[in-house]
Formats: C-alpha cells, structure tokens, sequence
C-alpha cells in the first residue's frame, strides 16, 4: 500500500514539473522542493518512527529498481527546452517564409501591371500601325489614281503628226494664179490623230505650244513655194526661184494655239511644187508643251 501511495504522489510530482516547463519551466531546486512539499504533505512529522519506516520503505522501492526521479526530470526539461527552441527556429523561418511570400505577391502584382501596361501599349502600337497602313493604302490609291489621270492627261498631251504630199509616184502640183490648200496625204506619224489628211489641216486638240514645219522641192524654172496658215492668217513661207536646177526651201515657226485652232499650208501663187518616193515635200508639227 505504502508502494502504491510512493508511485502516485511520484506521478503526480512528475506531471506537475512538466506542467511548469511547459508554462514557464522550473530550476532544480524549485523540483526539488516541490517534491519534499508533496512529501510533507503526504507523510506529516508524526512521529521518530514513522520517518524511519518511509525512509526504510524509500530505500527500498529504490533498491528494487525504481528510476532516478531528478534525473528524469533534468532529462524532460532538457527535451522541453530544446523544443522550445526548434518552435522558436520553426516560427522564425515561418516568419521569414510569409515575408518572402509577401515579396512574391509584390513582385507578381507588379509584373501583372508592367504585362497590362505591355499589352495596352501592344494594343496603342497595334491601332497606329493599322493607322498608318490605311493612309498608305489611301496614299497609294490616290497616287493609283492620279497617275492614271496623268496617263491619260499626258496621252492627251501626245500630238504628233507628219506627212509628205504623194501617197504613191511623183509629180508635180501647180502653178496656180491663186492660192491652194495643199493636202499631205502620205500619212507618216499622227499621234492623237489632229492632222486630217482628207483635208490637209491640222486641228489643235488643246492650248499649247506648238511646232510646225514645211519644206517644199521642184526643179526651175519655175518658182516652187509654200505658206503655213494658222485661222486664215499667213505666217510664214518657205520660198525658191532660179533659172535652172533643183529648187529646195524650208522654214519653221511656234505657234501658241487655242483649243479648235487650225494649221495649214498653202501653195504660193504661180509656183509648183514636186513630190516623189523620195518624199521631198512634207509638212510637220507637235505639241510642245500644253498652257493653262
């Protein structure tokens, strides 16, 4: 009985020390008096006998095998503290941990933004580019066109003509007492087609510039000679006369015509004039260049 009662007020020493190391932790000393108070408690100063028999009977639950309890206790509180300490070790890389964490969503936050930003940029660059491309579009569309139109304006610009007076054979033309219209019917060039080679005229398309020339060959004695009219006025004339041999002459002039304007040539009065294969005799113009 004595046994049972040593074993439980040790169990219950044991559970109160751990107790305190858990709360707070306590010295040897303090166990060590903790465990004569349970004592006294238990086993009250009654009389000289009674503290042999405990004595007697502690020896002897000792002698039988029965742990060091201090020894137990220095043990526990040793694990206690050094637990403490891994708690200690264990909360402050946790602390750590949530810190580097808290850095992380920082840092994640932020390049979210920067991507936002990124993408909102991308999106900017993206509508100027499609910007730029529709005014090019437009650009080369507009050139597409302008250039088709000064296609057109600069085939309406080519005006070109020349022609000799005999299509086939030779002969001669005149004299006459008065004046004739002499037509170039052996076409060679007539770009934009304002030579009528029915009626020997030349009609200008628009108002511009342009350049004429006649030459006139025939043999003497008689005199060979030819004038450039422009709208029934004489302008100039190519001109030769001698006793004997060929007769060769020719002459040029500008002329700033109006839209509807007519060039032609006449034979001079009591002169003639000589055509052939060898195309002797021609009448010539073209645009320069148009006026506004």
């Amino acid at each position: 009985m004595k046994a049972l009662v040593c074993i439980l007020l040790l169990l219950e020493t044991f559970v109160f020390v751990v107790q305190q190391q858990v709360d707070g932790g306590l010295n040897e000393n303090e166990i060590s008096q903790q465990i004569s108070s349970e004592d006294g408690r238990q086993n009250p100063p009654k009389t000289d006998t009674l503290r042999a028999e405990a004595s007697t009977d502690r020896q002897q639950y000792c002698d039988l095998g029965i742990p060091d309890i201090h020894a137990a206790l220095r043990e526990l509180t040793a694990t206690v503290t050094e637990q403490k300490e891994n708690i200690r070790e264990l909360t402050t890389t946790v602390t750590e941990q949530k810190g580097n964490i808290r850095e992380l969503t920082a840092t994640v936050t932020e390049q979210k933004e920067n991507i936002r930003a990124l993408e909102t940029q991308l999106r900017e660059q993206q509508m100027f580019i499609l910007e730029e491309m529709n005014k090019k579009d437009e650009e080369i569309s507009n050139l597409t066109l302008s250039q088709v139109e000064l296609r057109k304006e600069n085939r309406d610009r080519e005006i070109a003509f020349s022609a000799s007076l005999m299509e086939s054979g030779s002969g001669y033309i005149g004299p006459f007492t008065t004046e004739i219209t002499l037509t170039y019917r052996n076409v060679f060039t007539n770009i934009g087609n304002a030579y009528n080679p029915i009626t020997g005229i030349f009609t200008a398309p628009l108002k511009g510039a342009y350049m004429f020339r006649i030459s006139v060959f025939s043999h003497a004695p008689t005199a060979s000679g030819a004038t450039i009219y422009k709208n029934g006025e004489k302008v100039v004339i190519a001109y030769d006369n001698r006793p004997q041999s060929e007769l060769n002459s020719s002459n040029g002039v500008v002329l700033i015509l109006e839209v509807g304007d007519v060039v032609y040539v006449r034979l001079y009065p009591n002169s003639r004039i000589h055509d052939s294969y060898n195309n002797h005799s021609t009448f010539s113009g073209f645009l320069l260049f148009p006026l506004k």
